[in-house]
Order: C-alpha cells, then structure tokens, then sequence
C-alpha cells in the first residue's frame, strides 16, 4: 500500500512530463483504482500489455525522481517546516534544505 502510495506521488509530481497515454493508464491504476483488465479494455490492449506498460512507466517515474529528487525535497521541506512551526528546529536547518536543492 505504502509503494502504491509512493508510485502516486511521483504521478502527481512527474505527471506533466509523462506522455498523455501514460498519465492516464498510470492515474487510472493507482488513482481511480482501475484494474488492468479495466485498463486493457479502455485502451484496446491486452492485459499483459497494460502490466509491461504500467512496470515501465513506474521505472520511468523511479528514474526521473532519483535524478530530480522532488519528492524527497519536499518531503524534507515540509518536515523542517513542521518542526519550525512546533519550535523543535530552527530557521537554519529550513535554510540548510533549501540550499541543498
């Protein structure tokens, strides 16, 4: 569940750099909870054709994400962020962050 999660930000995150095709196979999977039968027989594919399809736009998403870091950035952002608001750090580790990316 935690992977599916992952796999829907890097959608969310990636999304506009993805072919049309593969955003809208990719939402339907993991956002609107779609099958691959589903997919298949929206898309005139097979099924075996939708799996391939879905494993090689995640490692496109995995692959674009190890180089760009946006999700881990953020991630890192908003808990700085999060802990300056709660006075457990300081306006520096917020900075340090920001400098990094």
């Amino acid at each position: 569940m935690a992977a599916n999660f992952y796999v829907s930000e890097l959608l969310d995150r990636y999304g506009e750099i993805l072919s049309e095709k593969q955003y809208r196979i990719l939402d339907g999977y993991y956002n609107n909870d779609l099958s691959l039968s589903e997919i298949a027989e929206n898309e005139g594919i097979t099924r075996q054709g939708v799996s391939d399809f879905v494993k090689r736009t995640e490692a496109q998403l995995f692959e674009y994400e190890q180089k760009l870091h946006l999700c881990e950035n953020i991630s890192a952002l908003k808990a700085a962020a999060e802990n300056l608001k709660e006075n457990k750090g300081n306006l520096q580790t917020l900075l340090d962050i920001i400098d990094r990316m």
